[in-house]
């Protein structure tokens, strides 16, 4: 049985690992306040960031879906590992080695992702140094024609797969791998006589993920007798989703949140034309058509968020041939369109030429002046429609605005609605005022079937009584969403989240003093409590995870919000200032309320009956008036 990892070499590996890098591989981070950073969520699908991360706490939280957790959790969601992988894979990023319980050794279970991953890239590798052997001159031949050099090759890691039925595999066997490991990977096929090399006389492209691991592999056919498709690619395996990967997004995936572009092309020779041409943010499908899962990838990378003062800043730019498969494909992605806050356009070369073709006839500056040349998606839609119909009559005109008057309706930005109508009417002839009624139609009738829709929560459905008979509220676990507005709730959140988040700019003396604080929010009060019987963990680098772990499970997640939620400072050098100075005022706000309880107790009190009790009482104001006085001079 495999020895688990020590748990200080896990805190260890925790807390040298910088969660912002790891999730910034999969997420394009934008700053939300000091230490805190926030994107699109990858675990749902969002219009508006709700995702935050937390450098210092080694933590993130999505607001919107509740996912939470540390980089470890992170990686294993992320890329479906287990924890130990998970820790394996960051102790290697950060140059820890790990001791294992009883003198283990590291998890090795055949078809592990691990495994996998690592089988790939020997087979990547292997690919590789064949590409120079003789037997490849058809591969080498096949690139030269399309205008990549050697160097092009090395780039993009191509290789070559020898016409050999066995060996890959008995290289990779050389190497300690099973061949169930192999065959899991899909680097191996099962037929009746036993296993064989699943590509074989074929050039090969590496496909990896964002952080540059191989996932699996895309083949192009070179030989006359190959009767096997054009492309073969990995089939699915643990680590390999073709729905959720897009070739070259390794390269491409800085230049994209820098530049919030992505250019979508559908090869993979039409990717590294782009790149080598100067359009770095090209990337490509494997086998399959651009869907929704790719449009969450593509979203992350490009930060596409929905708002008013965002929206539209990206660019999707979707290279289509003009061949009918061409024109499907680009019906496909116009029906996703609205998935994106950015802009989406569509680039086709005048003579019908694809990136890879472009480049090779007439040069690097022809790619670029492609992408330039880029046509809004809206219209490259509306211009297809209405090539369909014959414009030089009223029958063809009228049935061109009826076909063309969904694609306008459709667009929800309200000013680039109306210059839209403006335009149809222009190319149609018609009268501005009857176009614009027949799309306010459309769009009308397409609301109503919306509201009609089943769970469209419309009058008398479950949504409009949340979910409950009678209107009835079902119990939850609080959330910071839950709490009042009120300045006195926000002030004891505040405090929270500065303790939580900062204890080393708050300090153990007022920290302590906060947690004996009488809250008024109940919720708040929990995980106070947290808190206090946490205090031995103050300023640890397990210090949040103390508290989760101590407040009763129902409270866990807004322990976790607390924990992540931006704090309001601009500048990290007024950190400690705002840190302290909001613990102090809710201890003030108490001291206060202690003064004002005092006060009480000293005007219904009979001093001449009981001077005792009321030189007590006065000694007491004193002591909280010196405390006020101090909290006020520190």
């Amino acid at each position: 049985m495999a020895g688990l990892i020590r748990r200080n070499d896990i805190d260890e590996v925790r807390a040298r690992v910088n969660i912002s890098e790891v999730v910034g591989d999969y997420v394009t981070l934008k700053g939300a306040g000091v230490g805190s950073l926030k994107g699109l969520c990858p675990f749902h699908d969002e219009r508006s960031p709700s995702f935050h991360v937390r450098p210092q706490v080694g933590r993130y939280h999505c607001f919107g879906c509740g996912e939470d957790g540390d980089v470890f959790s992170f990686l294993q969601k992320m890329d479906h590992m287990t924890f130990t992988e998970a820790v394996e894979r960051m102790a290697a990023r950060v140059g820890i080695e790990l001791h294992y319980e009883d003198g283990g050794a590291a998890n090795s279970d055949h078809g592990n992702r691990a495994r996998i991953l690592a089988a790939n890239q020997a087979a990547a590798d292997y690919f590789v140094a064949q590409l120079g052997s003789p037997e490849a001159e058809p591969g080498r031949a096949f690139l030269g024609e399309r205008g990549f050099d050697p160097a092009a090759a090395h780039r993009f890691g191509i290789g070559f797969a020898p016409k050999s039925f066995n060996a890959l595999g008995n290289h990779l066997k050389s190497l300690g791998f099973s061949e169930l490991e192999l065959v899991t990977a899909g680097l191996l096929s099962q037929g009746d006589r036993g296993a064989y090399d699943r590509f074989r006389g074929r050039l090969v492209w590496p496909i990896r993920d964002v952080t540059g691991q191989t996932l699996g592999f895309g083949a192009r056919r070179l030989l006359d007798d190959d009767k096997g498709p054009k492309y073969l690619n990995t089939p699915e395996t643990p680590v390999y989703h073709k729905s959720t990967v897009l070739y070259g997004l390794d390269l491409a995936k800085r230049d994209i949140s820098r530049g919030r572009q992505v250019v979508v092309v559908e090869g993979y020779t039409d990717v590294m034309a782009c790149h080598l041409a100067g359009v770095t943010t090209a990337v490509a499908t494997c086998g399959t058509s651009f869907g929704i899962d790719h449009i969450k990838v593509v979203r992350r990378m490009l930060g596409d968020v929905e708002n008013a003062n965002t929206r539209g800043l990206g660019e999707v730019v979707f290279t289509f041939d003009p061949d009918m498969a061409g024109q499907n494909a680009a019906s496909r992605a116009f029906g996703e369109e609205q998935r994106f806050a950015a802009q989406t356009f569509v680039a086709v070369a005048p003579d019908g030429l694809d990136p890879c073709d472009l480049r090779l006839k007439k040069g690097d500056d022809a790619v670029r002046r492609l992408v330039d040349s880029k046509k809004p998606m809206f219209a490259f839609m509306i211009r297809r429609v209405m090539d369909a119909y014959n414009l030089e009559t009223a029958e063809g005109r009228v049935a061109a605005l009826r076909a063309a008057a969904p694609i306008v309706a459709s667009i929800r930005d309200q000013a680039l609605n109306i210059e839209y109508v403006r335009d149809l009417a222009k190319r149609l002839g018609m009268d501005p005022t009857e176009v614009g009624r027949t799309v306010r139609a459309v769009a009308g009738r397409a609301s109503a079937d919306a509201s009609r829709a089943p769970g469209a929560g419309g009058q008398g459905s479950a949504g409009s009584q949340g979910g409950q008979p009678g209107g009835q509220v079902p119990e939850r676990a609080p959330s910071i969403s839950d709490l009042p507005g009120d300045l006195v709730t926000r002030l004891e959140r505040d405090a929270i989240m500065a303790i939580l988040q900062h204890p080393e700019a708050v300090g153990r003396q007022l920290a302590d003093r906060a947690v004996q604080v009488a809250y008024s929010n109940a919720s708040l009060a929990v995980v106070r409590d947290g808190i206090a019987v946490s205090m031995d963990a103050f300023e640890a680098a397990n210090w949040l995870d103390r508290v989760i772990e101590e407040v009763p499970q129902p409270f866990a997640t807004l322990v976790k919000e607390l924990g992540v939620a931006p704090i309001p400072v601009g500048d990290a050098a007024d950190l400690p200032i705002y840190c302290t100075g909001v613990t102090s005022a809710l201890i003030d706000k108490d001291l206060v309320r202690r003064k004002r309880e005092l006060l009480g107790q000293l005007q219904r009190l009979d001093g001449v009956a009981d001077p005792a009790k009321s030189r007590e009482l006065q000694q007491q104001l004193v002591l909280v008036e010196q405390e006020r006085r101090k909290l006020r001079d520190d």
